[in-house]
């Protein structure tokens, strides 16, 4: 036997998962393992990548989205702020609701009002439930983002 083959099968059988040539279960497991994390990670690092950023003219439409929001002022009526608003469902009655621009049904106010040409309540002492266009808003909250509500 030659110096470097004794020298191998030395090695061999002192530290027998360092010999390449013999198959190790172990070695082969964490082979696969690594594949696979590589392999579901750079796709996600790619597609990290590929999506659009404020350059594209997100925060932009976004301003100008806000700027069209932010005109609509308590004093206002609320056929004025259904030019720029439209309803949301969801519990509401005729003075208080919950609005979203009709620009993008995630950006969303709530709103009261005060009736105009009837009174706030009915004989009863409920809030009414009729709406009425010359309604004036009397509070308006900040705009905020929030899923849609659907009836």
């Amino acid at each position: 036997m030659a110096v470097g083959d004794m020298h191998c099968a030395q090695t061999s059988d002192a530290h027998p998962a360092e010999d390449l040539k013999t198959p190790n279960p172990h070695r082969r497991s964490a082979l696969v393992l690594c594949a696979g994390l590589i392999g579901g990670v750079f796709p996600q690092i790619s597609s990290l990548k590929a999506q659009p950023g404020p350059v594209d003219g997100h925060d932009a439409w976004v301003s100008e989205v806000l700027k069209r929001m932010l005109t609509i002022k308590p004093g206002m009526t609320r056929e004025a702020l259904l030019k720029v608003f439209t309803t949301e469902g969801g519990l509401s009655t005729g003075l208080h609701r919950t609005f979203v621009s009709r620009d993008c049904p995630y950006f969303k106010v709530d709103i009261e009002f005060k009736a105009v040409g009837r009174p706030d309540r009915d004989d009863q002492g409920r809030v009414t439930l009729t709406e009425d266009p010359r309604d004036l808003i009397v509070t308006i909250s900040r705009p905020y983002l929030a899923f849609s509500i659907m009836d």
